[in-house]
């Protein structure tokens, strides 16, 4: 008696030499890491430019922070749709898009005379360019090319924004201080413009395209077809994934991680320290050592969560951060002195390391929908960083200072570590939840 299916035949491999000693998923991961540290650069900008556009403008530090703020939104909102555009078209199409429109917006503000165009190519332009290249693109990279090491690479990959930040804020705030900020913006352009053939040229969307099975699977695994309807399909992934509790405390802790980072410490440390005497230099030098430590931070994140319960350390993170959040406003000082360094290097480790846990407990919970989750996850990453963005300006406006913003932000982290333990608990084994 022969055993049918309806499922259908598998696709045989294509008969291939046997691979090299290094596999090409590591090549594809590095290409990733390049391309967002490219998408970077313009991330490392808003925070260098509030002052200089207050003093050549004369707009309210509430109407720059409006424009980063849909920037920020956009950034998180852009994200899920994007994941599925990938799924659609491949991701080398939609990142080679993404840059081209990254560098379209930041160049374009240097012909701004009025407020609503710098939200048109600050905020729309660069914050649809930049949600495209947002972490949901990581989390597609790394569920397509690897079946081990999914952590580590995560983390790698997450890095990839603070080694930009790195790379970028000290040379664009020593321009911003010697040239003003359009010869910054112009870099941020070619910068961005420089990785679209990068991109072009060697990522791939699948290893089937090279004849490879994913990183630590023993099967080759054949390209799937292209999934039509990418918004029907994102909306509908969102409708299920809302009816169970770990997404709505995953998305409210990432809205209360995004408020803590994105939101305050990049936008606003800087300004903040200038207020206490500092030069705009050496406060965004420190911004750039917060990028050093991220980079080791996030990716011990990585390999952390290959090894512990990501609630656990998504708790611990939130609340570590809370502490060091709470003592800044006693930190700030027109020189840098060592207890503000010792905050900046444990923030540093800090600031995304949320990311790794967050995006196992979304696989773990959602299975082959867990990119487009992650998604709209990050977008709730980015509400909480657009709100901050903006509460923080007018904060600034209203009582002269940040220091209420601080200790709010402190409190908000201690709920997300609370929320953290909430998270129901599923084992590896088993099926995503039904919805």
């Amino acid at each position: 008696m022969t055993q049918t299916t309806d499922s259908p035949p598998t696709t045989p491999a294509p008969r291939r030499k046997p691979g090299p000693r290094i596999h090409r998923a590591w090549y594809v991961a590095a290409v990733a890491f390049v391309t967002i540290i490219g998408a970077a650069a313009f991330r490392s900008l808003p925070g260098l430019l509030i002052d200089p556009l207050h003093s050549e403008f004369h707009w309210s530090r509430g109407t720059i922070g409006a424009a980063v703020s849909v920037n920020l939104a956009l950034y998180g909102l852009t994200a899920p749709f994007a994941a599925a555009l990938m799924d659609r078209f491949g991701i080398r199409k939609v990142v080679a898009v993404a840059l081209t429109v990254i560098a379209v917006g930041s160049g374009l503000t240097v012909f701004m005379q009025h407020a609503w165009q710098l939200i048109l190519c600050w905020g729309l332009l660069v914050g649809l360019g930049s949600g495209s290249m947002a972490l949901a693109f990581a989390a597609t990279v790394t569920n397509r090319w690897f079946t081990e090491r999914r952590g580590l690479v995560t983390g790698i990959l997450t890095a990839a924004s603070a080694s930009g930040q790195l790379i970028f804020l000290p040379l664009l705030s020593w321009m911003v201080e010697a040239h003003g900020w359009r010869p910054a913006a112009v870099t941020v352009t070619l910068a961005a413009l420089a990785v679209v053939p990068f991109v072009w040229l060697l990522l791939r969307d699948h290893p089937a395209d090279v004849g490879l099975p994913p990183y630590g699977a023993s099967e080759y695994v054949p390209k799937p077809a292209p999934v039509t309807g990418a918004a029907r399909r994102t909306l509908g992934v969102l409708a299920k994934a809302a009816r169970t509790g770990p997404f709505w405390l995953l998305a409210g802790t990432f809205a209360i991680c995004g408020a803590s980072t994105n939101g305050l410490v990049q936008t606003h440390f800087v300004p903040a320290a200038h207020d206490h005497g500092m030069p705009v230099t050496a406060a965004a030098g420190l911004l750039a050592v917060i990028g050093v430590f991220d980079v080791a931070g996030t990716i011990f994140s990585g390999w952390l969560t290959d090894r512990f319960e990501s609630r656990r350390l998504l708790a611990t993170y939130y609340a570590l951060r809370g502490i060091s959040l709470l003592f800044l406003p006693m930190l700030l000082a027109p020189a840098v002195h060592p207890p503000m360094v010792f905050f900046i290097v444990f923030y540093g480790l800090d600031w995304v390391a949320t990311v790794p846990p967050t995006i196992a407990l979304c696989r773990r919970h959602y299975g082959d929908d867990s990119a487009i989750v992650f998604g709209w996850v990050l977008a709730s990453h980015q509400v909480g960083a657009a709100v901050i963005a903006f509460l923080g300006g007018v904060a600034r406006d209203v009582f002269g200072s940040y220091d209420v913003v601080w200790y709010a932000s402190g409190a908000l982290c201690a709920a997300a570590a609370l929320m953290a333990l909430v998270i129901r608990r599923r084992g590896p084994g088993t099926e995503p939840l039904a919805v």
